[in-house]
């Protein structure tokens, strides 16, 4: 751990998650294998050594209990790496070490029993490569993104040569900005949040400080109180939303020119919410690219499902 001070950011009490009603639905979530990166820890975590670690890009399928609604949450890792941007290219390429896609999210749903052309929504945390997968076998599918990275969009490669962002990350006209105002309710430690299904069962939370537009996910698990958070990246190690001595890596952290986090003070009021989150019984979570989570949940994977915390 570093020496430093980890900046503080002072929450005021959590409030309680919302009580199951009766026959109360909920969603079976399974996750899909996405693609592997390789990230130096000390572009992440603050003060720490420099190790470089293959992470897994995770995603998720959602099935509501009650009905046969669901959704697919990130689409990973492009196994056609040569079709990113050239700039991404680069900087990635200076990394030194390679991207490996043993399985993509459309071998994984199909391996799970899940046609792609099936699938009636995804949700796409944000923007960055090794989130946005393929989109094209998903042809029915009406895409969800933060309204933030519409902008990121309109500016993306090619038209913008320099840009990280591909601007066919999504199908256009099959694609939902969510807007401010669309986040109508509250939740625990989350001012800005939307009742997805309108059942209380899945909520989106508006997190923007990794990047515009950044969602995240809070899915009751159970009929009986379960919880889970899928973080996307608000935070790319477990130990920032569990221990409150730790900080993101801020600029020029690794060698990199900028913070891995678009807005490092939004960031740390996202994590900050988090942490305050799982405190609360029966609630556990999960990063995006959390390999202690990946090694230790085999069975969850599709067809399996993750087990609600007891």
């Amino acid at each position: 751990m570093s020496a430093m001070t980890p900046h503080r950011t002072t929450m005021s009490k959590t409030a309680p998650l919302p009580i199951p009603a009766d026959n109360q639905p909920y969603m079976l979530v399974s996750a899909l294998e996405a693609g592997t990166l390789y990230i130096p820890s000390d572009v992440v975590l603050a003060g720490e050594p420099r190790t470089v670690r293959a992470i897994p890009s995770l995603a998720f399928y959602f099935k509501h209990s009650a009905s046969d609604r669901h959704f697919i949450l990130d689409l990973g890792v492009r196994r056609a790496f040569e079709s990113y941007p050239p700039t991404l290219k680069g900087f990635y390429g200076r990394l030194g070490k390679p991207v490996e896609v043993p399985q993509d999210v459309v071998e994984s749903c199909l391996k799970g029993g899940v046609d792609p052309a099936t699938v009636e929504h995804v949700i796409i945390t944000h923007l960055h490569w090794d989130h946005i997968g393929d989109h094209s076998p998903f042809t029915k599918a009406t895409f969800t993104l933060g309204g933030g990275a519409k902008a990121l969009l309109d500016d993306g490669y090619p038209g913008n040569p320099t840009s990280v962002t591909l601007s066919d990350s999504t199908p256009s006209t099959r694609t939902v900005f969510l807007a401010q105002e669309d986040f109508t309710t509250s939740i625990g430690p989350f001012p800005h949040a939307l009742d997805y299904f309108g059942d209380g069962s899945v909520y989106i939370i508006h997190t923007p400080g990794h990047l515009p537009g950044h969602l995240s996910i809070l899915a009751r698990t159970s009929s009986d109180g379960a919880w889970m958070y899928f973080g996307g990246d608000v935070a790319h190690d477990p130990r920032l939303l569990t221990d409150p001595s730790t900080d993101i890596a801020t600029s020029t952290a690794g060698g990199l020119p900028f913070c891995i986090h678009g807005n490092p003070v939004c960031a740390r009021l996202d994590i900050a919410r988090v942490r305050e989150l799982v405190k609360l019984p029966r609630v556990e979570f999960v990063l995006a690219h959390d390999w202690q989570w990946a090694r230790d949940n085999s069975d969850a994977y599709l067809p399996g499902r993750i087990v609600p915390k007891v």
